[in-house]
């Protein structure tokens, strides 16, 4: 049986693009390893901005799906002595159950005219004259090929079909592992409620999650307490610290944790990266982790791999409407998501670099003396250009004669950040124009990382 579209794995990305697929009329088969109860269960911080749904027109999370609206993210320096309230359009959205969301956009899939296939595992892609025309499944009763059109790789960080494509394609197949973060999380019961659980912590410090960061989200409120959702993340650079452990060290010895209990941990990895260079290949397109599209700075994901997803499925329905899935013919979906959120990605992987390599008394000193403010970090997370006018820079450098380089450096990277987010969202509108833009791209962030990273 052929279809129009595969879609390899069912998480918010392949849901979705199932969903929009089928919505435009094509015959879809949404595939995925999980059996159809346990689709959408995943280790993940369960946030999302309520952009997103407003992006996407579809409806916002309710009923189980929903544990707690968020108004935004209060910051803490390393040393705890400073903390940033970042709020508002862009940082207010939800914490949901992961697994309610993830079987709502399955149902959704399905109602819109999707066939699921669970239980069922992707081995490898279908490659006849230099196009994917489907794929190799394993199912209980043996393996059996499957034909389409189009094909989705939204398996999440395994990435089965997009490690295995020709090398012609000129497409990323690994990612460097000082581009992942590995992360332990674990859902809590406290014996506390938490002062304006409307908001959601992340704690600051390269000792306790170097390349990362804590994170502590209120979920459901108890009667004698709260549940959370709390975790910790580290970069994947050389001698990289075990994240469990240090969860055990520097979480679980915070005053909310004493006398918690344990509801459920575990341990799970996403890229922290911009976008890979192209989404697509010959029958091919890249969606949510597969594609590395969580956002670089705090690793959440759910809101751009659904964006991911809903432009992949509509691509898809006009290359097949126009009889060319090729390469050329898929590749402006490269164009629509860097200008939808790929830009506001790549600039903040600049800033990810910088904020990595701060140490942690400059971090703090920078936050108590306003040199990174609240505005700062609210214009980085919306990928927002950081403009700092004449007035500015006088204040900020009178605040800064004790940090100069850290002053100096912040300027920098304002500028970088500029010129990479319009450098994607200037992506080129036809293949012809890939091969300099790659160039151009590959020589920031190597020199980025050269400047700030050096040797690790």
């Amino acid at each position: 049986m052929e279809y129009d579209l595969i879609v390899v794995g069912a998480g918010t990305a392949g849901a979705i693009a199932a969903r929009f697929g089928a919505e435009k009329g094509l015959k879809v088969l949404l595939i995925d390893a999980k059996p159809r109860e346990k689709i959408g269960e995943k280790i993940c911080g369960d946030a999302i901005g309520r952009h997103h749904f407003d992006y996407l027109k579809i409806d916002l999370p309710k009923g189980k799906e929903l544990t707690r609206h968020i108004d935004g993210i209060d910051v803490y320096s390393p040393d705890r002595e400073t903390v940033f309230r970042v709020g508002g359009h862009g940082l207010d959205g939800y914490i949901i159950d992961r697994l309610e969301f993830g079987q709502r956009l399955v149902n959704e899939a399905i109602a819109a005219g999707a066939e699921l296939r669970d239980n069922t595992r992707v081995l490898e892609p279908i490659i006849e004259n230099n196009m994917m025309v489907g794929v190799v499944i394993r199912t209980p009763t043996g393996k059996e090929e499957i034909r389409g059109k189009v094909t989705i790789d939204a398996s999440g960080m395994g990435a089965i079909l997009r490690r295995k494509v020709p090398d012609s394609w000129n497409m990323e197949k690994n990612v460097d592992w000082e581009d992942v973060a590995i992360n332990y999380r674990e859902i809590r019961e406290i014996n506390t409620k938490l002062e304006s659980p409307e908001y959601a912590r992340i704690y600051l410090s390269q000792e306790a999650a170097p390349g990362g960061y804590i994170w502590v989200f209120p979920k459901n409120e108890i009667e004698n307490g709260m549940i959370v959702n709390t975790g910790l993340g580290v970069g994947m650079f050389k001698g990289h610290p075990d994240p469990r452990k240090q969860y055990e060290k520097y979480v679980l010895s915070m005053n909310m944790f004493k006398g918690s209990k344990l509801i459920h941990g575990g341990g799970a990895s996403v890229t922290v990266r911009r976008p890979l260079d192209t989404l697509v290949g010959n029958g091919f397109m890249l969606a949510g982790d597969s594609g590395s599209c969580a956002n670089p700075v705090h690793g959440g994901g759910i809101g751009s791999s659904m964006i991911a997803g809903k432009l992949a499925a509509e691509t898809a329905a006009e290359a097949i409407e126009n009889g060319d899935v090729s390469q050329r013919g898929l590749w402006i979906y490269n164009k629509r998501y860097n200008v939808a959120y790929g830009a506001k990605q790549a600039a903040l992987d600049v800033f990810r670099i910088f904020l990595q390599s701060l140490k942690d008394s400059d971090l703090s000193y920078g936050m108590k003396a306003q040199l990174i403010t609240e505005e700062d970090l609210l214009k980085a997370n919306l990928g927002e250009d950081l403009r700092l006018n004449a007035g500015e820079k006088v204040i900020r450098f009178l605040r800064g004669v004790k940090k100069l380089g850290l002053l100096n450096n912040l300027k920098y990277v304002a500028d970088k950040m500029k010129e990479v987010k319009q450098l994607y969202l200037n992506y080129p509108k036809t293949i012809d124009g890939y091969s300099e833009w790659r160039k151009q791209v590959h020589k920031i962030f190597d020199d980025l990382k050269a400047k700030y990273w050096g040797k690790r």
